[in-house]
């Protein structure tokens, strides 16, 4: 069997598409070589398993889309413009490659939906906004964005909007309203309804899977609006302190891209995730500042050489992670790689490779759009 990965020659994409190859499956991946993501001038990555098949297009091309889904009866829709500050900016450009691009991958699939088992499309934790909160007194509850003068008082953590009262933040279950704070996010919420309603109209099975904080080898150290992970450990190769917003202290779910990569299988092979939403992340929070120490002490830098700029971004939550039951549920998957193993596995791969930092070029856009405070 043949599976399409649209974005197969990239971080998560090349990952899944090693673990269809040791499965038995034969894979074909489309992408567009990025330069932002590949750099420019770029070729067949290193990394990507040579079994892999690899065309060269762009998903908004119909020719191109048609061309890579021949023979294939299973399709993942990675491909997309990746960024959550830069897609505040360049709002054209990301929503022709992620919502147009989806749109002509989701048309040349319905001309095939005799042939097409199962499409699985790449959604994102970006979607939920801020977190899911308990109040000791007034229960539970689902914020939208902490008000600016809040932040400019340089008060971060979420509070109860009854009382007043701090909040503790709880694991985020798919049901929580989505309340997307971005263009990539809304773009991502596209991409699963689409994906999702195309699906049921046409009879093809469907699944998107929220991915939460993805990180490991491959991830691109040169691309400044990349993984949290990836930009701590550019900055460091190159002599240069990690850069953080608010005090470090707000928390994300870290999974490993092989973990991922997993989740994805288990969806493609396992229909009782037919035309679900699922979360993929291990449940577990971990705050920035502690990534970026962990990544740190690996590189053997000093773990305590950070820029706090005490400054926040604007569409920026302070606590966000995974409710994975309805996952276990569902496909039997649980994160199995644990925190300290995988930042071993990241860092013993970066020390192999030269990166140039960009962050502080992309710091100074966000800074001239008027999106840090």
């Amino acid at each position: 069997m043949k599976v399409l990965i649209t974005g197969g020659a990239g971080f998560i994409g090349s990952h899944l598409g090693d673990l269809l190859i040791e499965k038995g499956y034969q894979v074909r991946a489309l992408d567009n070589l990025d330069p932002q993501v590949h750099g420019c001038n770029a070729g067949r990555p290193e990394y990507l398993n040579p079994e892999v098949e690899l065309i060269i297009g762009d998903v908004r091309n119909h020719l191109d889309v048609e061309s890579a889904l021949e023979g294939c009866s299973m399709l993942v829709h990675f491909a997309a413009a990746v960024g959550v500050g830069q897609s505040m900016y360049r709002m054209e450009h990301y929503t022709s490659v992620n919502s147009l691009g989806a749109a002509v991958v989701l048309e040349e699939a319905v001309k095939r939906r005799n042939y097409l088992k199962k499409m699985l499309v790449a959604s994102s934790m970006s979607i939920y906004g801020e977190g899911y909160y308990r109040c000791a007194d007034c229960g539970l509850f689902a914020p939208e964005l902490r008000p600016r003068e809040q932040l400019v008082r340089r008060n971060w953590e979420v509070t109860c909007p009854s009382c007043g009262e701090p909040a503790q933040p709880i694991p985020v279950p798919e049901t929580k309203p989505l309340y997307p704070t971005s263009i990539y996010a809304i773009n991502k919420r596209s991409h699963e309804e689409m994906f999702l309603s195309a699906g049921q109209a046409y009879e093809i099975p469907s699944v998107a899977l929220r991915f939460f904080n993805v990180y490991g080898t491959r991830q691109a150290l040169s691309n400044p609006y990349t993984g949290v992970g990836a930009i701590f450990a550019s900055r460091l190769l190159n002599g240069n302190a990690p850069v953080i917003f608010e005090d470090g202290l707000q928390s994300r779910d870290f999974i490993h891209v092989k973990d991922i990569a997993r989740a994805c299988l288990l969806a493609l092979e396992n229909p009782a995730s037919d035309y679900k939403v699922l979360n993929a992340g291990t449940g577990k929070p971990t705050t920035i500042l502690e990534i970026g120490k962990a990544i740190a002490a690996e590189l053997g830098k000093p773990s305590d050489d950070f820029v706090i700029k005490n400054q926040f971004r604007s569409g920026d939550v302070r606590h966000c992670f995974a409710d994975t039951s309805q996952t276990k549920d569902i496909l039997g998957f649980s994160a199995e790689i644990e925190f300290s193993r995988g930042v071993r596995d990241l860092c013993s791969w970066v020390k192999t490779c030269t990166s140039s930092d960009l962050v502080d070029s992309a710091t100074e856009e966000l800074e001239k759009h008027g999106l840090t405070k």
